[in-house]
């Protein structure tokens, strides 16, 4: 649609520059003005200002005047119903998508807040992606949220640090918020706000410094992550256990055939019925080829390399490894 709008811009622009470019030459050849003189008498012409003339004009200058006034006037008037239509219709247009991304937004609950599309906030929202979690993105920057924006994609335009915008964003109903700001003080600014308005939520925290660290713990964040530090260890780890280390990275969520992929399982799927049972019950090695290789209590004490006969309790997880044609049977079997 405004493509279309600003087609009819350009075709507007170019007839006032026609015009312009007629009034010199016309009174330049027609009247013997100087170019300059030319110009002026042309602009104050297709402006209807009313200034006096350089030199009296003859016969001929008038009517040249004359049809210049009147071509001036349809073409300049043209000019400003265009541009007005499409300040307009630009207004219109985003406010209605603002209402229509807000009213998906006010149906989404449990889903995930992504403060700051920057890089580190790309990263988390490519992987929300991959596990086909619901997510709202805030974003202060305008052409940001313009070039991203989509159908899948729904972003709140405004600074996170706000109540209102959180709240235009859900954190109410929202289970987990990622503040992925630049800034520290930003970030800490975001954890305040956030854990005053959902106690319940689960937060996490980008920091560049350390010394923020504890600072965004005791604002709220249940998580702090340093991506400067994580590097570092990343890439010292390559050097001192290489082959493990580039193991782990081919752990994946979706991942290609050749790739292994994990899995964080709740207790729900594996017992629907609510009734517990060990891990050697409900034999997911012989069913799905995935193993287990891990499990949360509902404590959150983790427990590596569980054993058969360990018993699996009510809103606990189980974290299992496989190739992903063993994670799709999984799925399937467990209706995952």
């Amino acid at each position: 649609m405004f493509e279309f709008f600003r087609s009819k811009i350009y075709v507007a622009i170019t007839l006032v520059l026609v015009t312009l470019l007629i009034g010199v030459l016309g009174y330049r050849v027609i009247a013997g003005y100087e170019w300059v003189d030319a110009l002026y008498m042309t602009v104050i012409t297709v402006t209807t200002v009313g200034f006096g003339e350089v030199n009296p004009l003859t016969p001929e200058a008038k009517i040249f005047t004359v049809i210049l006034i009147l071509c001036s006037v349809v073409i300049v008037g043209y000019a400003i119903s265009v541009i007005t239509e499409y300040i307009i219709s630009r207004n219109a247009y985003d406010t209605i998508k603002h209402k229509k991304v807000q009213k998906q937004i006010d149906k989404l609950s449990n889903h995930i807040i992504v403060c700051g599309y920057g890089r580190n906030g790309k990263q988390a929202v490519e992987k929300l992606r991959a596990y086909n979690k619901s997510f709202v993105i805030i974003d202060k920057e305008e052409d940001v949220v313009q070039r991203y924006e989509d159908a899948n994609t729904l972003f709140v335009n405004g600074n996170a640090n706000e109540d209102e915008i959180l709240l235009n964003a859900g954190v109410e109903r929202a289970s987990t918020l990622i503040s992925a700001l630049p800034d520290d003080a930003d970030n800490l600014f975001v954890v305040l706000s956030a854990r005053q308005l959902n106690q319940k939520l689960k937060i996490i925290s980008r920091a560049e410094y350390e010394t923020s660290q504890k600072k965004l713990k005791l604002a709220g964040a249940d998580n702090v992550i340093m991506p400067n530090r994580i590097g570092g260890d990343h890439m010292a780890s390559l050097v001192v256990v290489p082959d493990l280390i580039e193991f782990l990275d081919n752990l994946s969520v979706v991942g290609e055939e050749d790739s292994i992929n994990v899995e964080e399982i709740g207790f729900e799927k594996f017992c629907p019925d609510g009734k517990e049972v060990s891990i050697k019950d409900i034999d997911l090695r012989y069913k799905t080829g995935c193993t287990i290789i891990g499990y949360k209590s509902p404590e959150g004490k983790y427990t590596v390399n569980p054993s058969a006969d360990f018993i699996l309790k009510k809103d606990s997880k189980l974290v299992v490894i496989g190739r992903p044609e063993q994670i799709i049977n999984l799925h399937r079997i467990f209706g995952i």
